[in-house]
């Protein structure tokens, strides 16, 4: 691979121990903080099936959401590029992870459902079309081995 490269660097830092340390199972908390210079620090756990804090953010959850937020990232970036005017996108990703019986798992999917407003005399069909052009440039969607899918809603501003 050719290109320029690019490093991300955060802080990951433990803060479930509740003075036992890993000494078993239930002794000790999954809480997390993912922190980088200058932002706020975001607090993790595990997903509460697996003992997590449920009032905490999770890695599954973090990775739909980069599925998603990359996808979008990149379909403002193609729709400005192609004049399409979006005045709102909002998305509700859902994604789903298989467990294995030894504990592991991976996950299986994500789909990704954008709601897209354009302003009016906007193409609708072209509008819906960048999703396409979207999900082949998200640098996500490139780096995961599951498939995403994309069921858009276009709507033009009245």
């Amino acid at each position: 691979m050719s290109g320029k490269l690019h490093q991300y660097a955060v802080d990951v830092t433990w803060t479930g121990n509740r003075g036992t340390g890993t000494s078993g199972y239930r002794d000790y908390g999954r809480d997390h903080e993912i922190a980088a210079a200058g932002k706020p620090a975001i607090p993790g756990s595990s997903d509460p099936a697996f003992r997590g804090d449920p009032a905490r953010w999770n890695p599954e959850e973090l990775l739909v959401a980069s599925v998603s937020t990359c996808h979008q990232l990149w379909y403002l970036h193609l729709a400005s590029a192609a004049g399409i005017v979006v005045v709102a996108y909002e998305d509700r990703p859902a994604g789903t992870m298989a467990e294995d019986p030894n504990g592991g798992g991976r996950f299986t999917g994500v789909t990704l459902h954008p709601t897209v407003t354009i302003a009016p005399g906007g193409d609708a069909a072209k509008a819906a079309a960048l999703h396409h052009d979207a999900h082949a440039m998200c640098f996500v969607a490139n780096s995961v081995n599951f498939a995403i899918d994309c069921i858009p809603e276009i709507t033009v501003q009245k």
